[in-house]
């Protein structure tokens, strides 16, 4: 093969980092503290990221950094200043994940690669369209494709200019990245934030099927379908493990390296993956990769798995026998360890040091010699003017000393700093000391431009276009028709993620009903993103709300204006402006993730609708997995082409704590899990609603909670009541919604 394959890995410290670099990571992708979507890993400080950067470049690696959480108003301005620093870094490229990113980035630090985070479940050709426009050179494909829909894709981004990475080793998440709220709901932690607490990972009461973690997948693991990715033409292999240690990341990236390394050469593959079996593992699973979605992709723990597969491999069944195998596992595991810590016993990510001496004299210019500790290089630099007596106030050490405070962006450290060669009682114009450190900063930095310090002006909010505020309701049933007939409010009608190939079914409601406003879903893979193209270019309605990107995309190339939907996870004012200025949208929704303050401090574009859910049902996770295999059964071997569009089966899981959450799959959707409550949040309304245009209630029937058959007409009826004033429709709202919460309003991120 001719192409070069980059294998990315993860570096959740600075140890995993070095353990990555040495086993031969083409790239590492890394987080500091603040904004990334591992808070559990230890990260970096930014004093380590120099380092960083010193030790992987030298190896030929290259080095991203995870900015890849919802950012939240109040944080625009300490990510600015990150910015800042970072695009006086030699990094590689930064992940991201909130919209509002891409347009600072875009705006105002150009030099600095943008990345789209798998948070962005990028999965359809549209979503490819609108990561370019925004300025994205590579993106990370969901981990939920296929090899031919990696191919497909692959080969749409290339004709952008986009690279593509997909993950082939480590966890596996059952939900679709970027659509997983149930840590949020459950504990408060969200996973768009870096907090996620692994609900799938939990133990539940023993299902029908004698399950105690029946959403708890296996490992991923793509080792033998190398040949198939460099086929598809994929240009990053991505390895998960940021939360994993060094020792993990070490021995996954040399079995992957020498993988890699075997097949460039000869085209052929190792057999032997015993390596990858001797770290953290819960089995492995390739079968996402291979498009076959059967219940083997489940395992029922989530702890290490490699003693009981060096135990199932060695095929012994006697207590001595196994005593034997588990010691030989544990010293093979160790020696690896021990190869490891021999590697990088003598690696340092220290700053390098720096000895700066000023030397002049009367009539002679000021004379700067810099030396790198490190290889003794030295560089010597002079003023243009020369030194003269001073009437007053000399140059003196103490005067240089606070003129290089932070000198070259804190990248080395002074380690001497000597001017007993400057004679005394001289001066020269100031403007040459700044010079002469402007000159210094240039030739450490490699010769290249030192990018200014940039101020981004602070958003203001514009006013709502009228005073009058709304109702919109949600439908996704033509049953629920006759509610068009009991209100002046907006009524959207839900798209199903799953179409029929050629199915107009969909194109003659909304065709026989203009007044209804197509609402698309966040997830739309394959044909369903074609078809969904399709009811676009066949109703061309004047409006639509879109939770997917892609179909945001072709709404805006079409003409058509669009409302970014409550699953695009819009946290900030950029984010909206991103919005606006790259794709036309015309409105969008605030996030439920966010709390009052939070909201209050989001500034509206100009000429911008603001929308905000006060009654839906919560939903806990999307998957493309099914959901009933393990909890109530299915007589499938695995998930065939036509169960989203006909399967329609129900259940509940319960966990330990005896909390049900209902498990839902309606005919077109995929299996999704939804929280035991409602969302009702009524105080927005009292407390915010000179802040928005338009209150939202889903009156469709998935995920309903208590499962108690709402009375549509009634609800709607009171919360019409309560945009009118009727002090009495909250009370008889918390009546009809008998297991309803607000607390992601009360807690926020």
């Amino acid at each position: 093969m001719n192409k070069k394959i980059e294998l990315l890995a993860p570096g959740g410290d600075v140890e995993a980092i070095k353990a990555a670099v040495i086993a031969g990571a083409n790239a590492v992708y890394c987080g500091l503290v603040n904004f990334n979507a591992r808070n559990r890993a230890s990260n970096l400080s930014f004093d380590d990221l120099p380092g960083v950067l010193r030790l992987a470049h030298q190896h030929h690696c290259e080095v991203f950094l995870t900015l890849n959480v919802v950012i939240l108003e109040q944080e625009i301005a300490g990510l600015i200043k990150i910015l800042n620093k970072l695009v006086n870094t030699k990094i590689d490229g930064i992940i991201v994940q909130d919209l509002g990113v891409f347009n600072l980035v875009k705006k105002y630090f150009p030099t600095l690669n943008i990345h789209a985070s798998t948070q962005l479940t990028t999965h359809n050709e549209g979503q490819i369209k609108f990561l370019a426009k925004m300025g994205a050179t590579r993106l990370n494909l969901s981990r939920e494709l296929n090899i031919d829909e990696i191919k497909s894709l692959t080969s749409v981004a290339h004709q952008y200019d986009l690279l593509t990475e997909v993950f082939v080793h480590g966890a596996l998440c059952v939900a679709f990245s970027g659509q997983c709220y149930s840590s949020s709901v459950s504990v408060g932690n969200s996973g768009n934030r870096g907090s996620c607490s692994q609900a799938c990972r939990d133990e539940y009461e023993i299902t029908e099927t004698g399950n105690l973690y029946p959403l708890n997948l296996k490992d991923n693991s793509a080792y033998f379908d190398l040949p198939a990715l460099v086929d598809a033409g994929v240009d990053s292999l991505k390895v998960e493990g940021r939360i994993k240690n060094a020792h993990f990341v070490y021995t996954v990236v040399d079995t992957w390296r020498q993988q890699i390394d075997k097949f460039e050469k000869s085209g052929q593959l190792q057999n032997n993956d015993a390596n990858l079996h001797r770290v953290f593992n819960r089995s492995f699973t390739n079968s996402f990769l291979t498009g076959d979605l059967n219940k083997d992709m489940f395992i029922d723990s989530p702890r290490d798995y490699s003693l009981k597969h060096a135990i199932k491999e060695s095929q012994v069944v006697l207590v001595e026998d196994i005593k034997q195998v588990k010691k030989a596992h544990y010293q093979k595991k160790n020696s690896l360890g021990d190869e490891l810590a021999d590697k990088i016993k003598d690696i340092s990510i220290a700053k390098q040091t720096l000895s700066l001496s000023f030397t002049g004299k009367l009539n002679h210019p000021l004379t700067l010699t810099i030396i790198l500790g490190d290889n003794d290089k030295t560089y010597i630099l002079e003023t243009e003017s020369t030194l003269s007596l001073a009437q007053q106030l000399p140059i003196t050490q103490s005067v240089l000393e606070r003129c290089f405070k932070n000198f070259a962006f804190n990248h080395f450290d002074i380690s001497d700093f000597n001017c007993t060669g400057l004679s005394e009682n001289l001066i020269i114009p100031f403007k040459e000391i700044s010079t002469l450190k402007n000159q210094a900063t240039l030739l450490l930095n490699n010769s290249e431009k030192i990018m200014p310090h940039v101020d981004v002006p602070q958003l203001v909010t514009h006013k709502k276009r009228s005073d009058k505020l709304s109702l919109s309701i949600l439908i996704a049933d033509v049953k629920d028709l006759f509610l068009c007939d009991l209100t002046h409010a907006d009524v959207y009608f839900k798209l199903p993620e799953s179409l029929k190939k050629g199915c107009n079914k969909h194109i003659d409601i909304l065709l026989e009903n203009p007044h209804l406003i197509p609402w698309f879903p966040a997830v739309l893979i394959g044909k369903d993103y074609d078809e969904s193209v399709r009811i676009l270019e066949q109703v061309r309605p004047k409006r639509i709300v879109s939770n997917n990107t892609g179909i945001a995309f072709k709404a805006f190339e079409m003409g058509i204006e669009w409302i970014a939907g409550p699953f695009l996870n819009t946290t900030n004012s950029y984010a909206l402006l991103t919005l606006q200025e790259e794709l036309n949208c015309a409105g969008a929704f605030i996030s439920n993730e966010i709390n009052r303050v939070q909201i209050k401090k989001i500034a509206r574009p100009d000429n911008f609708k603001l929308l905000y859910s006060i009654y839906h049902p919560i939903l806990m996770m999307t998957s493309r997995q099914c959901f009933f295999q393990r909890t109530v059964g299915c007589d499938k071997p695995s998930i065939e082409d036509g169960c989203m569009l006909k399967c329609k089966k129900s259940t509940t899981i319960t966990n330990t704590k005896g909390v049900s959450f209902a498990v839902d799959k309606q005919k077109g959707g995929y299996p999704s899990i939804y929280n035991n409550e409602q969302f009702l949040n009524i105080d927005i309304v009292n407390e915010l609603s000179e802040l928005f245009d338009e209150f939202f209630i889903d009156l469709t029937d998935i995920g309903s909670g208590s499962k108690a058959e709402p009375d549509k007409e009634q609800l709607l009826a009171q919360f019409e009541n309560i945009l009118n004033g009727d002090e009495y429709a909250q009370q008889n709202l918390n009546q009809m919604v008998a297991l309803s919460t607000r607390n992601q309003y009360r807690k926020g991120l």
